[in-house]
């Protein structure tokens, strides 16, 4: 088939070049629709079930809303797990789905049993509704609505709030690919009916009579039409409250005398803003009014930012005078910069590759064409990706090596070279073309197919890591795939068409001094074979201990650029000390980290779709820091950051970890006896919907009893809190949240025939009951009731409001009800429908794997569970674990299927055997690297092994090859060892520096995602420096302990001609043939 492949290309060379030209314009066209994003979209499939009811507490919306939704939720297939919390006046269910769940039929199912389940909750208890389409990579844009500093009339917050809600939020959210704009601080506008005790008690109107005569004065109705002298007339009922005049018009009453009474008799009409679950407010300077931009999930960030820049420039210009819409976050930025950190990568890595192609090749020709087989692989798989739908970035892009890419297209073009330089001028140069590339394609395509296998068990991963690494496998995989086919067919034709038979093939100075500094070693090697083996098994046993003893981490943390601190106070905090808090935190960080921070954001509670679970007592300080701009010459001089790494330490000013120690210090002097959790948004958002927690390790307790949940969570935080390397431990805080509550004494209300609602409706009126809408034009507002503060500012002013009887008396509330001020619970959450309390923790300055199996053994030895009490641990850490076993078993797997292949090849154990040791001597060296680097085995690093094992594998191939090639020749055996070390030392070289050398830009890069990519380039450099060393002294020395002997007969013929084929070439001889 291959053979065939090559046959055609050479046959059809002006239409190849043809289908050169559209793979171009094809791969320029898609790598403007390849959707960007800093990091895979890791989100699990999963449908919110949201509740409101700011009537009830944590306990009530378990029991009436939150069990009810997640019983309706059994029987639907593919559910993974149902989780969900409880708190004051919010309900939250989460159904996650197991991959691959399409999103709109399993919205669809939930939405069904929603409309089952709504029948069976009380109407004033409120109604489940599902969350938007949105992932954790969702909230792509965040800007604040303000007054402008030069502003003639400054507004409030309410009317912030309302230009936020109507004439920026709702034209936002038709911009294709945004789902929601979720508006978050300022005031919420309502009609407001301020009710005055003293005044209904005179005018003996009990509260319920309000509420009736509002909702039955705010209406409209139809009577039909009338038809007159041909004409129709539709005839319209119109009494819709639409001015506070209306509202303070409408009768409550009509007294003996026949004087009706009005709701202004007894009450103040006024806009005011609903009660409040959260606020905003920004660098110290007081309020703020924001909103959140989500992205529908599966669109393209890069792209809905941009939509959503214009859509912003078109709405300015009608805002009202004075009112600006300033950006805080943009989503963009962070893509921008993780994308140029990998494209500068790419870039140095393959102008390095491109350098040592030349010097190493000699033929400048040839070098360019060898070069053009990177950008044309990389359009290649770009066209695949947007085929495929998988998103440019830091991970899929990341794993790139050019030095993978052009060695195939290296053992091609160097076969060709000796071979034309050999070949007679008067021959054409598409036959002598021809015949060199039938001899390489074995190894070509053998070499892809190593390295194809050994990315496999990436795509073996699921849930997590599958959704980060899959992407990068692919990649490699398609980029892989293109530079085979440009190999068998590009490759070949540009060099029948550049290169002529008979020109002089040189040796480049580089290849001569390797090659005299590579003879007295491959002489010892030859001698001394055991002191060489000896030396290799040592070194590899040596290795071992350091191997033990190094860290285990999910992967290294993509720096977002901002940092994200949860600051959690006791449940009985108010809104206003929180605020206050948050204006003091603000002031004190701009204060002591001016040159690092350029905006800090409080977001106190939550907003009004509630997707995050805060009660007033937890705030999100959003701490977005300063980002270098680069100028022209820092661009230029990118390619020299390797070199000045080495020299410098990598010293590029206070790191990430340095700056959170100093933000640590301010938080814990301006906020005394709260607790912190530090992170980053996209990270903490990602740990809060796949795991439920906000930090790198979760632990919950399941259980029935809140009570002991709290004694366990307690004794867990401090068994832990004490290990080295855990920070902000936090145990959940179950209960502690005040209440006031009103208990109905039935045998009162009895005894002056009052119904029980009547006294719920004046508790109720405490803090605002909505009883309908008013529409100013387009706009709709909700109209409630409520008494006015000194009727609800403390508990005696509450026990004096009057209920009218049936016969007109006005009762006191207490003797009607009960009185207890008591401590209850603050939240409450469930996983596969049982209760569950969590121990959050981060691991700082250790790595993840060793602090939870130290936190295990201290659990297990000081906590004890009571019986049907069990424990789970989750959050990233149940991602590394899952990773490992998984790999455990696939990477043996793809280890085999090479060992397999190499047996294939030879029809030797033994060879097959010799040529696998390669894989310990690379895993030696990139272990030893990463040990001298400081750095954990991570997945980052696994992928770097994975990779490494492919080229390692690959370049021993190529020295036993060309032995056994000789060896079958009749070549005394120490002769054909020696003469095929030294004619394979260029391409092992080449091979090895091409990979190498294209890692080393990624290795000490200091961009955004470079923490992600350092550990992977670090172990494929230190793997090659070892692999390589030793392969070329340990292969020649043991090949004749490995050597299956002589070639049987029927082999012979086969064998003849490549072989003299190589004695003619000498030195320069390239890949084998087979």
């Amino acid at each position: 088939m291959f053979d065939r492949l090559i046959d055609w290309a050479l046959r059809n060379r002006p239409l190849v070049i043809l289908l050169l030209v559209g793979l171009m314009i094809w791969g320029a066209r898609s790598l403007l629709k390849l959707p960007i994003d800093a990091t895979p979209d890791i989100s699990n499939v999963q449908v919110m079930a949201l509740t409101s009811s700011p009537g009830l507490g944590p306990v009530e919306m378990e029991q009436f809303i939150t069990i009810p939704v997640e019983n309706s939720m059994n029987g639907i297939p593919r559910i993974q797990e149902v989780r969900s919390f409880s708190q004051f006046g919010l309900s939250s269910v989460t159904v996650v789905f197991e991959e691959g769940t399409d999103i709109y039929w399993a919205r669809q199912q939930v939405g069904e049993r929603l409309a089952t389940v709504r029948s069976s909750i009380p109407p004033e208890f409120g109604q489940p509704e599902m969350g938007p389409i949105t992932t954790g990579l969702g909230e792509v844009f965040q800007f604040e609505v303000r007054n402008a500093p030069d502003a003639a009339r400054p507004r409030s917050l309410m009317e912030l709030r309302t230009i936020l809600d109507w004439e920026v939020a709702r034209p936002l959210k038709s911009v294709p690919g945004v789902v929601e704009v979720n508006a978050f601080g300022g005031e919420l506008k309502t009609y407001e009916v301020r009710l005055d005790p003293e005044s209904l008690l005179a005018r003996n109107i009990s509260v319920n009579k309000v509420f009736e005569a509002i909702r039955l004065n705010n209406s409209n109705s139809g009577g039909g039409y009338l038809e007159r002298q041909g004409e129709q007339r539709v005839i319209r009922a119109v009494g819709l409250v639409s001015t506070l005049k209306d509202l303070e018009e409408i009768v409550l009453d009509t007294t003996p005398a026949g004087t009706p009474v009005y709701v202004r008799d007894v009450a103040e009409v006024r806009f005011a803003p609903m009660i409040r679950n959260g606020a905003v407010s920004r660098d110290g300077q007081g309020e703020a009014v924001t909103a959140t931009a989500m992205m529908l999930a599966g669109e393209n960030s890069r792209v809905v930012v941009d939509r959503i820049k214009e859509k912003l420039e078109e709405i300015r210009p009608r805002l009202p005078e004075g009112i600006v819409v300033e950006p805080f976050y943009d989503r963009a930025v962070l893509i921008t910069r993780t994308i140029t950190t990998v494209a500068s990568n790419l870039a140095e890595g393959g102008i390095l590759v491109v350098a040592v192609l030349l010097a190493m090749l000699g033929n400048l020709k040839a070098g360019l064409v060898v070069a053009l087989a990177i950008p044309l692989s990389m359009l290649f798989a770009i066209n695949m990706m947007v085929y495929y739908g998988i998103a440019g970035s830091l991970m899929s892009l990341g794993a790139i090596d050019f030095g993978l890419i052009v060695d195939s297209s290296v053992i091609m073009m160097e076969n060709c070279v000796s071979h034309l330089s050999h070949a007679d001028k008067r021959r054409k140069a598409v036959d002598v073309v021809r015949e060199a590339a039938f001899e390489v394609r074995k190894p070509v395509v053998f070499g892809v197919a190593i390295i194809t296998i050994v990315h496999l068990p990436l795509l073996a991963l699921e849930g997590v890591e599958g959704k980060m690494f899959q992407p990068m496998a692919l990649t490699v995989v398609f980029a892989l795939i293109g530079s085979l086919i440009l190999s068998l067919t590009a490759t070949p034709v540009l060099a029948s068409l550049i290169l002529k038979p008979g020109t002089s093939e040189v040796e480049t100075p580089p290849v001569r001094l390797g090659k005299w500094i590579y003879r007295p070693f491959l002489r010892f090697a030859l001698d001394h074979p055991l002191i060489v083996s000896a030396v290799s098994v040592l070194a590899f046993a040596a290795t071992m201990p350091i191997a033990m003893s190094l860290g285990g981490e999910f992967i290294p943390r993509l720096d977002e650029g901002d940092v994200q601190v949860v600051v959690t106070r006791p449940p009985s905090a108010s809104l206003t000390e929180s605020m206050e808090d948050a204006d003091r935190i603000e002031k004190a960080l701009k204060a002591a980290i001016p040159e690092q921070i350029e905006s800090v954001v409080c977001r106190t509670g939550r907003p009004e779709i509630g997707i995050d679970p805060a009660g007033v007592n937890q705030t999100d300080v959003f701490i977005f820091l300063k980002k270098p701009k680069e100028t022209y010459v820092d661009l230029a001089l990118k390619p020299l950051h390797p070199i000045l790494a080495l020299f410098h330490g990598g010293d590029h000013g206070p790191t990430k970890a340095d700056l959170i120690r100093e933000m640590e210090k301010v938080f814990r002097r301006e906020i005394p006896g709260a607790t912190f959790n530090f992170g980053q948004p996209i990270e903490i958002r990602f740990n809060e919907m796949l795991a439920g927690v906000r930090a790198d390790l979760g632990i919950g307790v399941f259980g029935d009893d809140l009570d002991v949940l709290q004694d366990k969570v307690n004794e867990i935080a401090a068994a832990i809190g004490v290990i080295p390397g855990a920070a902000d431990v936090r145990a959940q805080v179950l209960g502690g949240l005040p209440f006031l509550r009103v208990q109905v004494n039935r045998e009162s209300i009895a005894r002056y025939g009052i119904n029980a609602s009547a006294i719920l409706d004046v508790v109720s009126a405490l803090g605002g009951k909505v009883i309908g809408q008013v529409i100013e034009n387009q706009r709709t507002f909700s109209l409630q009731v409520r008494f006015e503060p000194s009727a609800r500012d403390d508990v005696e002013s509450i026990k004096r409001l009057k209920i009218a009887d049936p016969v007109g008396r006005m009762i006191p509330l207490s003797e009607l009800a009960e009185f207890h001020q008591e401590d209850g619970a603050f939240e409450i959450w469930r996983k596969n429908r049982q209760r569950r309390a969590m121990v959050q923790a981060n691991v700082r300055d250790r790595d993840l794997a060793t602090f939870v199996a130290d936190a295990q053994k201290a659990v297990a030895s000081k906590v004890e569970l009571p019986r049907g009490y069990f424990l789970e641990w989750g959050g990233t850490f149940q991602n590394l674990q899952s990773a490992t076993q998984r790999l455990t078993i696939v990477v043996p797997v793809a280890l085999v299927l090479i060992f397999l292949l190499l047996y294939g090849t030879f029809q030797s154990v033994k060879l097959g055997t010799l040529i696998f040791l390669s894989v310990p001597l690379g895993a030696m060296g990139g272990i030893l690297a990463l040990w001298l680097r400081d750095m954990n085995l991570s997945i980052s690093a696994g992928v770097g092994f994975i990779a490494l094992s492919g080229v390692a594998v690959l370049d021993g191939l190529v020295i036993v090859s060309a032995i056994r090639q000789r060896v079958e020749a009749g070549v005394p055996m120490r002769e054909a060892v020696s003469g095929a070390s030294m004619s394979r030392l260029r391409p092992v070289l080449m091979t090895a520096l091409v990979a190498s050398l294209g890692f080393i830009p990624m290795a000490f890069s200091t961009g955004s995602g470079a923490d992600v990519q350092r550990p992977l380039a670090t172990v494929v450099i230190g793997g090659l420096i070892t692999s390589t060393a030793l392969k070329l002294l340990l292969i020649p020395a043991t090949y004749a302990w490995f050597d299956p002997g002589p070639p049987r007969r029927d082999d012979e013929g086969d064998g003849d001609e490549p072989g003299e084929e190589g004695e003619g070439r000498g030195e320069a001889d390239p890949a084998p043939a087979h």
